[in-house]
C-alpha cells in the first residue's frame, strides 16, 4: 500500500535531543596552535612551587590567624593558606566588643578541605584545646585556679574555666551543706581542679578544698601555740550529752 510521506515521518521514532557536556577530555597543556606547552614533569613542578607559595597545614594544627573581614554572620580570616576561613561570631561571645577587623587570633584547623572544598577553622575548639593543657598542669601542680559560675545544673555548678566548662558538685561548694546553688551563679571564684578525665575531657573543680585547706592551716596555727597549763577563752559550740565542745 501507498503511505503517505508525512504519516511514515510521524510514526518514525524520534531522536534523543542531543545534550552537550563538560570537555572532560580537554587538554589544559596544549595552547591555541595545539602544541603541548609543558610536559607532565613541568606541571608537576609548577603545581609544587604553586603549593610552596602558601602555608603548610594540617587537620588539628593550631595557628595564628588574622581577622580580614566581618559579615552578619561570621568573621573572615586568613591564615596564609590558599583560601580564607570563615569563623561563626558565636565564637567570638567572650570578647568585649567583640572581634575587630586585623585581630590577631589563634584558631584550630579542623579541616583543610571540607565536603564543599572550604577551609573549615575552629577558634573555639582552640580555646578548649588550650584550656585542657593549662587544666592538665593545674592539676599536676595543685595551684589555685579563679572561674567564673556560668549557671546551675543537676547537683551542682557549671563554672567557666580558662574558656572550658567544668563541673563544680554542690558537695564541693562549702563545707556546710548549700541548699540554694542560684547565689552563686555569676560569681567569680576560686578553685582547685581535684579530677580529670582524660578519656572524656571532663573536669571537676573545688571550692571546699580550699576552704578546708585554710581551716586546716588555721588549726595546724592554733594548736601550735597551745601549752600544757595554759589558760585561754573560748566559746561553748555544742553541749552533748556526753560533754561541751569550745
Amino acid at each position: 500500500t501507498n503511505v503517505p510521506v508525512e504519516e511514515v515521518a510521524a510514526a518514525a521514532p524520534k531522536a534523543a535531543p542531543v545534550v552537550e557536556t563538560a570537555h572532560d577530555d580537554f587538554d589544559w597543556s596544549r595552547d591555541k596552535r595545539n602544541v603541548v606547552s609543558y610536559t607532565a614533569d613541568e606541571k608537576a613542578k609548577y603545581d609544587s612551587v604553586y603549593d610552596n607559595t602558601f602555608k603548610q597545614i594540617n587537620d588539628g594544627e593550631m595557628i595564628q590567624a588574622t581577622v580580614e573581614s566581618l559579615t552578619k554572620t561570621d568573621a573572615v580570616v586568613n591564615i596564609g593558606f590558599k583560601s580564607d576561613g570563615l569563623i561563626s561570631l558565636n565564637e567570638f561571645r567572650d570578647i568585649p566588643g567583640g572581634v575587630k577587623v586585623g585581630d590577631i587570633i589563634e584558631v584550630m584547623v579542623v579541616e583543610k578541605e571540607d565536603r564543599d572544598g572550604h577551609l573549615n577553622l575552629s577558634r573555639r575548639q582552640a580555646r578548649i584545646t588550650r584550656a585542657w593543657e593549662k587544666i592538665v598542669e593545674v592539676h599536676k601542680t595543685g595551684e589555685v585556679i579563679k572561674g567564673n559560675v556560668t549557671s546551675k545544673t543537676k547537683g551542682g555548678l557549671i563554672v567557666d574555666v580558662f574558656g572550658m566548662e567544668t563541673f563544680l558538685p554542690g558537695s564541693q561548694i562549702d563545707v556546710k551543706p548549700i541548699r540554694d546553688y542560684d547565689q552563686f551563679v555569676g560569681k567569680n571564684m576560686e578553685f582547685k581542679v581535684v579530677k580529670i578525665n582524660q578519656e572524656f575531657k571532663n573536669v571537676v573543680v573545688s571550692h571546699k578544698a580550699l576552704i578546708e585547706a585554710e581551716l586546716e592551716a588555721q588549726k595546724k596555727q592554733i594548736i601550735s601555740g597551745l601549752e600544757k597549763g595554759q589558760v585561754l577563752e573560748g566559746t561553748v559550740k555544742n553541749i552533748t550529752s556526753y560533754g561541751v565542745f569550745v
